[in-house]
């Protein structure tokens, strides 16, 4: 399996799908998206998105995201391994 940091939690939005969903891609050199859209889908924007360096299918990205972005990254729950962000402050350091 590959490691690489795709998408960052600070990104992540509630957009109502049920799927976890974020306005931005955390690394845009670590995913790729499809050429041609995907015609299954109303909005022509959409394309699938891989992870650049095996090419495995990660999930979509829609054109219909919160700004600043405008985009929707829908990303498969199987393809996310959360981990802690080593440089962020830990909750327990704020709350002493």
């Amino acid at each position: 399996a590959i490691v690489s940091k795709l998408i960052n939690l600070l990104n992540q939005y509630d957009s109502g799908t049920g799927w976890p969903s974020f306005w931005d891609a955390a690394d845009s050199n670590a995913v790729e998206q499809t050429v041609h859209p995907i015609y299954l889908f109303p909005d022509f924007r959409t394309r699938e998105v891989r992870c650049k360096q095996c090419g495995s299918h990660l999930g979509h990205v829609f054109g219909d995201g919160p700004e600043p972005t405008g985009r929707r990254y829908c990303i498969n729950g199987v393809s996310l391994d959360f981990k802690p962000d080593p440089t962020a402050p830990s909750v327990a350091a704020e709350d002493s």
